[in-house]
């Protein structure tokens, strides 16, 4: 499934139009996105938590010449599903 479907989905089982569900759909991920950014974890109960990791930055090689190379710090999204959204897929 992809977003478009999910908004065909969302529309048809809540009796919305395309682009309200479109609306609705794009809301809730921007909020996500939103929360992320300003270091806030998200949970939403039955399916999972997003949360972000901090890598610090460190030396790595590069495969082609086997240089030595810096890479930098980064901020990672993590997504830990909960257990009702485990046993559902198991």
């Amino acid at each position: 499934m992809n977003k478009t479907d999910l908004i065909k989905k969302v529309a048809a089982e809540n009796g919305l139009t395309q682009k309200a569900a479109t609306a609705v759909v794009n809301c809730v991920f921007d909020s996500i996105v939103d929360s992320l950014a300003a270091r806030e974890p998200v949970s939403v109960f039955g399916f999972g938590n997003f949360s972000c990791k901090h890598r610090d930055a460190r030396t790595g090689r590069n495969p082609a010449t086997g240089k030595a190379i810096k890479i930098a710090a980064s901020n990672t999204p993590v997504f830990k599903a909960a257990k009702v959204f485990k046993e559902k897929v198991n």
